[in-house]
């Protein structure tokens, strides 16, 4: 199984990191050099970057590129300097837990450092980052190897039907439902992935689309009105999908339509799996209901790829995330195991 997808989502030089322009794919494939954090919590806000995993990697090294950053002698004035850009980082996403998880993680670093010299912080935040890099793609390995697991009652060829994008532009490399794909398909277990195009940013259709087509993985997009109709027929075995968020008691934030899937998937019996590493469920919150869910700017649903569809005096909403219950979820796979539920009794056991 290799280690590394074929798909770069960053790249760090060692002062800068480059981020992949999501919003431009598969049409147009360039990067986006972030030099200050101010740049990169802009790519996280904008698009630039998305996905839960993805965005933790990339607010850490906004972490160690505001050390990189800070000129000055004065350890009380790189605190206040680091402290300022953690809050602009942390306040670029609202849902995905894993840019919490990962800022925190930058925090200690420096708290735990502060008595040393300005250039030796600056030197283990760079390093906190790149480790938090190098975890993430071994952790996405180990969830497609449990993933390969929670599957292995399929004796034939699976039809996986899959929301969003939750591939190696989700994460640092290989992604997570979209790497329990891969996991499969390495062992020849894949008859095809039914891709939901994903409105209203189409991460589906233009991105994990793109994904498979590079590692020749057999697909077919539909849009997302079209699910009932191919679980109807047969077309879909299992359901996969990330997640952003999971609450203490199993419920689940993914992108917006994932909770419409989660429903037909209960409805026509077919297994519905959530692929997430640890960091991914927030054991501070007792239920979805305490999810933030952001809403993003209405233009995302006026327009497709710049194209006006609904004029400006028309009203919309646009929440990015859906929550799926617990009920409808056949089991959350990690990088531990594969967890089943109870999920309330059976994710603090395990985290």
């Amino acid at each position: 199984m290799e280690n590394k997808s074929k798909v770069q989502t960053l790249i760090w030089d060692g002062q800068k990191l480059k981020l992949i322009d999501q919003r431009k794919l598969p049409f147009i494939k360039e990067y986006v050099i972030c030099d200050s954090y101010k740049k990169v919590a802009a790519a996280i806000k904008d698009m630039v970057v998305r996905g839960a995993p993805a965005i933790g990697v990339t607010a850490a090294y906004g972490a160690a590129i505001a050390g990189i950053q800070y000129n000055g002698n004065s350890k009380d004035d790189f605190n206040l300097f680091f402290e300022k850009a953690i809050s602009l980082l942390a306040s670029s996403r609202p849902t995905a837990v894993n840019l919490f998880w990962a800022l925190n993680r930058m925090k200690k670093v420096f708290a735990e450092n502060k008595n040393n010299e300005i250039e030796f912080i600056k030197k283990k935040l760079i390093e906190e980052a790149q480790l938090i890099e190098a975890e993430d793609i071994e952790i996405n390995k180990k969830i497609g190897e449990n993933g390969i697991k929670a599957l292995k009652d399929f004796k034939d060829k699976i039809k996986i039907l899959t929301h969003c994008n939750a591939g190696a532009l989700a994460t640092a490399g290989y992604g997570t439902a979209l790497g329990v794909i891969r996991s499969l398909a390495s062992i020849n277990k894949i008859k095809h992935v039914v891709v939901d195009e994903t409105r209203p940013y189409l991460q589906g259709a233009r991105l994990t689309a793109w994904e498979l087509e590079q590692e020749k993985i057999p697909f077919f997009i539909i849009t997302d009105n079209m699910a009932a109709y191919m679980m109807s027929k047969g077309e879909v075995d299992a359901v996969i999908v990330g997640a952003d968020r999971i609450a203490s008691n199993g419920d689940s934030a993914n992108k917006i339509g994932t909770l419409n899937l989660s429903i037909l998937a209960s409805y026509y019996k077919l297994p519905f799996f959530v692929a997430a590493p640890l960091s991914t469920i927030d054991v501070n919150i007792k239920d979805g209901d305490e999810i933030p869910i952001e809403e993003r700017d209405g233009k995302e649903v006026r327009e497709i790829m710049g194209v006006k569809i609904i004029s400006d005096d028309m009203i919309v909403r646009n929440p990015s995330f859906d929550v799926s219950p617990a009920k409808n979820i056949t089991a959350i796979i990690t990088e531990k195991d594969v967890i089943y539920p109870p999920f309330k009794k059976n994710l603090i056991k395990i985290i």
